[in-house]
């Protein structure tokens, strides 16, 4: 975490633009504490332009159109739980249900995806990985496309779901990602372990 900080500080330093802003750069973490943990969602960094990223793999702030990646998770929940699909992307309830929206990479230049892929943050969300599954017994893990598949080995499959598939990116998502059933296993899955399921409804408007 020294040379994390070090890194981010010189990057400042040089001009560079940084997402998502420092008070948010944990906001995952923070908004969904380790004793509170039922599901986490892999991502890989954050979105890269402005005023989109917070701290939460896959969701943008208040008054920021959905993503395209985000419209397909929308689609996907329209089909399988016929959820109404928000207006907004901001997903920060899902997190204080307990689901941990969680990048590889907690921070990324402006305009440039994956920047920050070798700055140190993936041993740190590789060991965040590791804690919660060893903690926390009977988790969801959605793991989306290759690089959130390639964390696979970090988890126990013997005490934990594991849900794979394609990555909602419009490439991908109607090879396999739009179908998965993804958000209703959980919940079956969960209940199963006699654990509250997640409310995936989202407000119409924040």
């Amino acid at each position: 975490m020294v040379e994390l900080g070090a890194f981010l500080r010189r990057e400042k330093a040089a001009g560079k633009t940084i997402y998502p802003p420092g008070p948010m750069i944990f906001n995952a973490l923070n908004s969904t504490p380790l004793e509170q943990v039922k599901v986490v969602i892999l991502g890989q960094d954050p979105y890269h332009g402005p005023g989109q990223a917070h701290g939460l793999c896959f969701s943008v702030q208040p008054g920021v159109a959905p993503p395209p990646s985000l419209q397909n998770i929308f689609k996907e929940l329209k089909r399988d739980l016929n959820l109404d699909i928000p207006q907004h992307g901001y997903l920060q309830r899902w997190a204080e249900q307990g689901v941990l929206m969680l990048n590889t990479s907690l921070t990324v230049e402006r305009g440039l995806a994956g920047s920050h892929a070798k700055a140190g943050w993936q041993q740190f969300t590789d060991r965040i990985i590791e804690v919660v599954g060893e903690r926390r017994p009977h988790l969801v893990f959605m793991l989306w496309g290759a690089h959130a598949q390639s964390k696979a080995k970090l988890i126990d499959a013997t005490r934990h779901l594991m849900l794979k598939s394609v990555h909602p990116s419009p490439l991908s998502a109607h090879r396999g990602f739009i179908g998965n059933g993804h958000f209703s296993r959980a919940n079956q899955f969960l209940r199963q372990q006699g654990m509250q399921p997640i409310d995936w409804q989202l407000p119409a408007q924040v």
